[in-house]
């Protein structure tokens, strides 16, 4: 199989397109957005794009030298350095592109519980987080595409930012996976409503995350709501921008009533303040 590398080729603010597009932000826990060579695209098709094996978002644009652009969500996991997408060209020839994704650093936080089981869970409690990881990377691996348009959200809920995304965590003096979200504190009962359109994945009571609703947005954009008193949706609802999920909780790992809110492109869990609209 033919492969060509293409230096990266990133999309820049001053961009003309038709569709929103996030913030560009290429490093861990960011998004990249990376223009296609129009010269290895087809007008008839989008191009499947793939990054660490997940299928990428890809958008419509009017630049001059590009059709497409790759919306790529880099893992926290990732190393500053080049990073590699994989493609087929026009002539069903497997193409490599690559982008640069920078260093950043995000802050430590400490947080006491004394539910001790939230921090070292009993076998049987490990033997239910592992069903329920898997029903939620489900959700997050599937792809929907009924449309090739994007537009930024708004915040789920009215509060404070309470923690932001990406921070070290440590439970009780352990380690334990960065912060994959943001997280809003409202006082319990403040209503949830959908950033976006988009169709119920599936909604559940996790060890961890409480109260839980996962929102399909199409082409691998996905939005999780955590922690809530009560689930005013049902799996398989279409749901309009602006939509009533439910209300803030304290349900599942929680210090206080407040709404843990993740974005996930292509499989990743990416800042969801880049994905807002500012205006």
């Amino acid at each position: 199989m033919l492969f060509t590398s293409w230096l990266f080729l990133l999309a820049s603010s001053g961009v003309e397109a038709k569709t929103d597009f996030p913030q560009h932000s290429p490093v861990p826990g960011g998004v990249a957005l990376v223009s296609i060579p129009r010269s290895l695209t087809s007008d008839a098709s989008v191009p499947k794009v793939y990054f660490e094996k997940n299928r990428v978002m890809v958008l419509p644009t009017n630049e001059p030298e590009a059709q497409w652009i790759a919306v790529i969500g880099i893992p926290l996991s990732a190393k500053p350095g080049p990073q590699q997408l994989q493609f087929m060209d026009a002539d069903a020839k497997e193409n490599t592109l690559v982008f640069e994704v920078k260093p950043k650093t995000y802050e430590e936080q400490r947080i006491q519980l004394n539910n001790k089981r939230q921090v070292n869970p009993l076998k049987q409690d490990l033997e239910r987080i592992q069903r329920e990881q898997s029903e939620m990377v489900s959700a997050f691996k599937s792809w929907h595409s009924t449309s090739l348009e994007f537009s930024r959200f708004e915040l789920p809920t009215k509060g404070e930012i309470s923690s932001p995304f990406g921070l070290r965590r440590f439970f009780n003096d352990q380690p334990r996976n960065p912060h994959s979200g943001l997280d809003i504190a409202a006082p319990e009962g403040t209503p949830i409503y959908a950033p976006a359109s988009g169709q119920v994945m599936t909604t559940g009571n996790y060890f961890f995350n409480g109260n839980t609703v996962l929102i399909n947005h199409n082409n691998g954009l996905v939005t999780m709501y955590c922690h809530m008193h009560d689930i005013n949706v049902a799996p398989g609802d279409s749901l309009e921008k602006g939509a009533l999920l439910g209300f803030v909780g304290k349900t599942g790992r929680a210090t206080g009533a407040h709404l843990h809110w993740s974005v996930s492109l292509n499989n990743t869990r990416v800042d969801p303040v880049l994905l807002l609209d500012h205006k």
